[in-house]
């Protein structure tokens, strides 16, 4: 990592990913670090969550440390008490945050107020530790991830942004399509950019899902409503009526294509009822994999190479 903390994919180092890549899939080829033994790792969580918050749990526990969960209920971040105390009382108590929260200035405010690791379990601008699961993903089942090309279907949000810059960095050509007002924020797009230029990767945009698949080696979709974005739900689902991934629109990626799904799912809206369950799918591996990418950056931040 650059810096003490996983808060975004720029945090990783020059080549970092390939070498977070190569090192969940060591992890999960073989024995499990015990860098983490004797650790205590706070896990607080404002959102809810069952991928993230069981993959971090026995991923700490498989390391050889111990979890705290600490819910939006018992610490009430920004209201009860403001970050930077609740950043100073965790930094005399235990050894590392996972924070998964609604804003990434929380994150940021926890940074600043301590010296532990903090982790991004997710946040309203970015979700790193999917991305590097969905490397993961895409490394077993390709062989690799230079020269290949993601089609991203659907809102810019925050996993589209992290997926974006990782693929930049992986060497992989990057294709949004999405309705015009959904795009990837201008700072990510601006970030995303400069990195594919310097990996000579394709970095694009478009309103068509059909465009945005031809000769895609992957294909990605997520929820059209996020968390937070309920009170827009009959909005959203009209805009985006038009892209949802189904069995009809994946026929114009190559040969040999993964589709992928962060989850949770909503059949009958960003897919059609049995998309998880095509031939294709790897949405079950994409789960599991956050536990080994997981593992990884945990492992990168306390030391284990």
């Amino acid at each position: 990592m650059r810096n003490k903390d996983f808060l975004s994919i720029l945090d990783l180092d020059e080549g970092g990913i390939d070498g977070i890549i190569q090192m969940a899939d060591k992890i999960k080829k073989g024995e499990t670090p015990q860098a983490l033994a004797g650790k205590t790792i706070a896990l607080l969580f404002e959102k809810p969550s069952l991928r993230t918050r069981v993959s971090f749990e026995v991923g700490v526990k498989q390391m050889g440390g111990t979890c705290i969960f600490l819910s939006n209920s018992e610490i009430g971040l920004g209201v009860r008490e403001p970050e930077s105390d609740v950043a100073r009382i965790l930094d005399r108590l235990v050894d590392c945050i996972i924070a998964r929260v609604f804003s990434h200035r929380s994150l940021e405010l926890l940074s600043e107020n301590t010296s532990l690791p903090v982790v991004n379990a997710l946040s309203d601008r970015a979700h790193p530790c999917q991305a590097l699961g969905d490397c993961l993903t895409i490394f077993e089942h390709k062989g690799g991830m230079q020269g290949l090309k993601m089609a991203f279907i659907g809102d810019g949000n925050n996993i589209a942004g992290s997926l974006a810059l990782a693929c930049s960095y992986a060497g992989m050509d990057f294709t949004i399509a999405s309705p015009e007002n959904y795009q990837l924020t201008s700072s990510v797009w601006k970030s995303a950019d400069s990195i594919s230029k310097e990996r000579e990767t394709k970095l694009s945009w478009t309103s068509d899902p059909q465009e945005a698949v031809q000769g895609a080696d992957v294909i990605y979709t997520d929820v059209w409503v996020s968390m937070g974005d309920e009170k827009e739900k009959q909005e959203r689902l009209s805009i985006f009526s038009s892209y949802q991934v189904n069995e009809i629109l994946v026929e114009g990626a190559n040969d040999g294509f993964i589709f992928m799904h962060d989850m949770p799912a909503h059949r009958g809206e960003e897919i059609s009822e049995h998309m998880l369950d095509h031939p294709n799918s790897v949405v079950y591996d994409q789960a599991e994999n956050r536990l080994h990418a997981q593992k990884a950056v945990l492992a990168d931040l306390f030391g284990y190479r």
